[in-house]
């Protein structure tokens, strides 16, 4: 096998094993590239998209969020002056088929530029254990408002995406995409409601000190807030992309021995 045959190889084993099966990719150009930068992120995608685990993850959230819906619901005078807040993208929906087509291609996703297309016409999946709990918010009179930074001026496609896929309460007015940042549109949603759970997949979701702060800023703040997370604050989680994505890791400082089980 030439060097240019097995990198082939390698990239279409990517491509499969982040999208299944070979009729997914038969008219894809997979190249092989010397240098692909973005190929780090595979097996962080990997996990995103394939595994049983991040299922798991996902499902436990929103198990949480229902309890501490249902019981912030039960001691309210007025469930209707309730509102919950949560993000779309890998909260709500899951992107992850744009972000294999462009690993693939040896293009870095996280520059955004195929985002706006994605917006218009892809075809995200609902993030397991979504529905199910907006559905029942709804059915208890709670407001819900979506707040993502999605492009506001491509907001009807966000909006039909949402409808397709059969989400409560989806409106102009209950999505609140790209503008001011996060924290200024949920003070909108706490002017008239009270916001009693926040849900998302990044930190500025939370609150706006996670906003464009350094990660060991990020990760104080996080072990300030410890009593918010699964009461107030719902994280879910994603390998795929994030402000951690170029941080260098911590290595164990000892030669490695190597020694057969």
């Amino acid at each position: 096998m030439t060097e240019k045959t097995a990198k082939s190889a390698i990239w279409l084993g990517l491509a499969l094993a982040l999208v299944g099966s070979p009729a997914a990719f038969a008219d894809a150009k997979v190249q092989a590239k010397t240098d692909c930068a973005v190929a780090e992120f595979a097996m962080g995608l990997r996990f995103q998209q394939q595994s049983a685990e991040v299922q798991a993850l996902q499902l436990q959230a929103y198990n949480i969020a229902t309890l501490k819906l249902d019981a912030a619901v039960a001691a309210a005078k007025d469930p209707s002056k309730l509102a919950i807040v949560t993000d779309l993208d890998e909260t709500v929906i899951d992107n992850s088929a744009l972000l294999a087509r462009d690993l693939v291609n040896c293009h870095t996703y996280d520059a955004w530029d195929t985002w706006l297309p994605w917006e218009r016409d892809g075809t995200p999946q609902l993030i397991p254990g979504a529905k199910q709990f907006l559905q029942h918010a709804d059915s208890l009179g709670v407001t819900i408002r979506y707040i993502s930074d999605r492009a506001d001026e491509q907001k009807p496609y966000t909006l039909a995406t949402l409808s397709k896929l059969g989400l409560p309460q989806v409106s102009v007015e209950s999505v609140l995409l790209l503008g001011p940042p996060k924290v200024e549109r949920r003070a909108i949603v706490s002017a008239d409601h009270q916001v009693v759970l926040l849900l998302g997949d990044t930190l500025h979701d939370f609150d706006g000190r996670f906003r464009k702060t350094p990660l060991a800023e990020q990760r104080a703040t996080v072990a300030a807030e410890a009593d918010k997370w699964g009461a107030e604050w719902i994280v879910f989680p994603n390998a795929g992309y994030g402000t951690w994505s170029k941080a260098p890791l911590s290595g164990w400082e000892a030669e490695t021995v190597i020694e057969a089980w």
